[in-house]
């Protein structure tokens, strides 16, 4: 690692945060901010201008848009995720499977993600390193899976982390230096993680969440695209 300075990518450019109005995209803006490596770094949510709505491809593909030719496009960073939500917690038994539920998971953990690569994986410079990173979890590896339950959460974080490797082969040969990852950002103070919080569970800030993930995406190479990593820079396993 090379401490999260970003020391890795190439001085100047675009930075973008996808999910900035949430508590881990809100620390990423302002630490990229904060960095020196940047000319620019762009906040997108539902309430930015322009507005970027994962369920809606028509603001995905503006938002994009909206980049292109502005300067080269170095870091992507998809900081959004559904887990709970209208009283509905993640399931614990297939009885709680509802077809509305998973459909709603897969459009924000996977379908939106997917969607930001069609149109950003484009934008990525030809040259020198540039990353495109989407939010994963732990609980999406189906190899580290023993405990069962949260169906949704799942299965829908199982299909971005293929969807990240299948476009990480094709970004290989279209720009052999830029990187497509997951990234596992731990156990974070937010209102994802609220309601399943315990005594004794190590919280981070979302601004300790931050620093790390971009530490991790600072001692990334080409090589190690399309894998999935946690907060400290370990492969999680499929």
């Amino acid at each position: 690692m090379t401490g999260g300075t970003l020391a890795s990518l190439p001085t100047g450019g675009i930075a973008v945060v996808v999910g900035a109005s949430g508590g881990i995209g809100a620390a990423l803006v302002e630490a990229l901010g904060l960095s020196d490596r940047f000319d620019r770094v762009v906040a997108l949510s539902r309430n930015t201008m322009p507005e970027l709505d994962l369920l809606d491809a028509r603001t995905i593909e503006r938002a994009a848009a909206s980049l292109a030719g502005a300067g080269d496009l170095r870091l992507v960073m998809v900081a959004t995720g559904f887990l709970h939500g209208a009283g509905r917690p993640p399931e614990k038994s297939w009885s709680e499977l509802d077809p509305q539920v998973l459909a709603h998971a897969f459009a924000v953990n996977a379908t939106g993600p997917a969607l930001l690569m069609k149109h950003f994986l484009p934008l990525l410079p030809r040259t020198g390193k540039a990353v495109f990173a989407a939010l994963s979890a732990r609980v999406g590896s189906i190899g580290d899976n023993r405990l069962g339950g949260w169906y949704a959460y799942r299965a829908s974080k199982a299909a971005l982390n293929q969807l990240v490797r299948t476009a990480a082969i094709e970004l290989r040969r279209r720009r052999p230096e830029a990187l497509c990852v997951a990234l596992h950002p731990g156990t974070v103070n937010t209102a994802l993680s609220a309601p399943f919080r315990k005594p004794g569970l190590a919280l981070q800030t979302p601004k300790a969440a931050a620093a790390r993930l971009l530490a991790v995406i600072d001692g990334l190479d080409a090589a190690e695209s399309g894998h999935v990593f946690d907060q400290n820079g370990a492969v999680i396993p499929w």
